[in-house]
């Protein structure tokens, strides 16, 4: 099941089946007679940030040096661990900082400082510009390169799902570093955009102005929010991805692989999309990966 259909299943808490039926029926009338507002309507049910527990998820050892950061008028909670060259963490759709926490004493036990982030809208952070429980892709990026300008490139960044994504948009705009782990990259930003269209019956008039929209939203094309497509330097990068991840197919990872040839490959099975980031054998991979000599 990709983000579209967590999203949508997640967040319909009354008669969910009756519901998802009165959103195709809706879409299909709309797609007759007015697509436009079909499309505003399936823009909001993208923006909106899925909210089951396991993104909630707290696996920090300890509290952290916390401070706030001003990006574009919201505030963004920033924490940190250690002393040494910088790893950012990077949180997915609907995630947050603690989520990765079991990669922060490893890291600073193996020198690093760890750097971790709420994007508005979710953790700590402050709500979106489109509200609470809303979030968007330009916020991602901007936070990221906030944070980058702030506290200083990073040598390392590690990302989840989406966070991947967004750290692709971040080296094709230009941000510099050494090494990258992808755990559980999303690639293909059309993977989640058709998996939504199927799931409440978006039609192709009300697709095509769904598409346009994101792309005004984003102030750029969906192309530049597929890392396969960055041409540019990219860090020594490794990529971790369970077989069995029902949110984003394991063939996402193949599919980067098969464009950034130097990449690294660890598989796991039997981990999902959110027990991998808490998997022993997972970090310790991943710290290796980020101390070894180049």
């Amino acid at each position: 099941m990709n983000k579209a259909n967590r999203l949508l299943r997640r967040s319909l808490k009354v008669a969910p089946v009756l519901k998802l039926a009165a959103l195709r029926t809706t879409f299909a009338v709309l797609e007759g007679v007015a697509p436009e507002v079909g499309a505003r309507i399936a823009l909001d049910l993208w923006c909106t940030l899925p909210g089951n527990p396991g993104r909630r998820r707290d696996e920090r050892p300890n509290a952290g040096t916390v401070t706030r950061l001003d990006v574009g008028g919201r505030c963004v909670v920033v924490e940190t661990w250690g002393n040494g060259p910088r790893v950012y963490l990077v949180h997915g759709w609907g995630g947050w900082r603690g989520q990765l926490g079991q990669f922060i004493a490893p890291l600073v036990e193996a020198g690093f400082q760890v750097l971790a982030f709420d994007v508005p809208g979710h953790g700590d952070s402050g709500p979106s510009v489109q509200g609470r429980g809303r979030g968007n892709g330009v916020e991602f990026i901007q936070t990221l390169q906030a944070v980058s300008a702030q506290y200083g490139r990073p040598f390392a960044v590690v990302a989840h799902s989406y966070g991947g994504t967004i750290t692709g948009v971040a080296i094709r705009d230009g941000l510099d570093f050494e090494r990258l782990v992808c755990v559980s990259p999303s690639v293909d930003p059309m993977t989640s955009i058709r998996g939504m269209a199927r799931l409440v019956g978006i039609r192709p008039r009300t697709m095509s102005r769904l598409l346009a929209g994101i792309e005004r939203l984003a102030g750029r094309p969906l192309s530049d929010f597929d890392p396969r497509s960055v041409t540019r330097t990219r860090p020594r990068t490794l990529v971790i991805h369970d077989r069995e991840d029902k949110e984003i197919p394991y063939s996402e990872a193949t599919a980067l692989l098969q464009s950034w040839p130097s990449a690294e490959l660890f598989t796991t099975t039997g981990l999902g999309h959110q027990r991998i980031l808490r998997d022993p054998n997972v970090i310790s991979h991943a710290v290796e990966f980020l101390v070894a000599a180049p």
